[in-house]
């Protein structure tokens, strides 16, 4: 177990690795193999069970549950893949410019001083379409916890905007993002078991976040009409 500079403090962490095939993918022969993702925080892909963690929290006063796990990862539905076409219109086989899915995902938890931190690692692949892609894409991607229920209540959410590079005559291409420090309170009793960290792309977030960033044009001034002389 690696504590990475938090010293005299009660860690835990979780590391899960989730295999989701990206849509589309299964069917395209040459697409290169994705490298191991296991070691995307460094920390190996090794797991702390719910006793370990609730024995070095322990040391350090904070109140965990025996059986705290950290929260799982899920791909957020309707946000799963993103696409771009070179004419606005409904994507078909020949105007797709690019179309980006989810490969693996990972989260590491850390709870000290009350508070749960959580990193989470995605693993993605752009595919490059036959209308041909720009030489960067933005791709946005909204993190979020929720306390799910019969009312979902978001507990922390960021939106992390990538710029992935195609270099020319790649049509595949592997990128990597780890979103850190999503923290927040340790929740009371067994409520952190309903919490889930979602992932998915937002473009819609960003672009109201670019018009919101965008300067506000003002009216132009009018000069003063000239006094007539009698």
């Amino acid at each position: 177990m690696r504590e990475d500079g938090h010293r005299g403090t009660g860690l835990s962490f979780a590391l899960v690795l989730t295999g989701l095939a990206l849509a589309g993918c299964a069917s395209t022969p040459s697409l290169p193999s994705a490298p191991s993702f296991a070691s995307v925080f460094g920390t190996g892909s090794g797991t702390s069970s719910g006793s370990e963690a609730a024995g070095s929290n322990a040391l350090a006063g904070v109140q965990t549950p025996a059986d705290f796990e950290c929260p799982g990862v899920s791909i957020r539905q309707g946000a799963s893949t993103l696409t771009s076409t070179s004419d606005g219109a409904e994507q078909n086989a020949m105007n797709m410019r690019y179309q980006v899915g989810f490969g693996q995902t990972a989260r590491e938890c850390r709870v000290a001083n009350n508070i749960v931190s959580i990193k989470v690692g995605v693993q993605g692949r752009l595919i490059v379409g036959p209308a041909g892609a720009p030489a960067q894409v933005d791709v946005p991607i909204r993190f979020a916890v929720v306390h799910e229920g019969v009312d979902p209540k978001p507990i922390v959410t960021k939106l992390e905007r990538l710029s992935v590079a195609i270099a020319p005559g790649n049509t595949n291409v592997l990128f990597t993002h780890v979103e850190e420090n999503l923290s927040f309170p340790m929740p009371k009793g067994a409520d952190i078991d309903s919490y889930v960290i979602y992932v998915g792309f937002d473009p819609l977030g960003a672009r109201d976040l670019d018009r919101r960033r965008a300067p506000q044009r003002q009216a132009p001034q009018r000069s003063p009409r000239p006094r007539q002389q009698s």
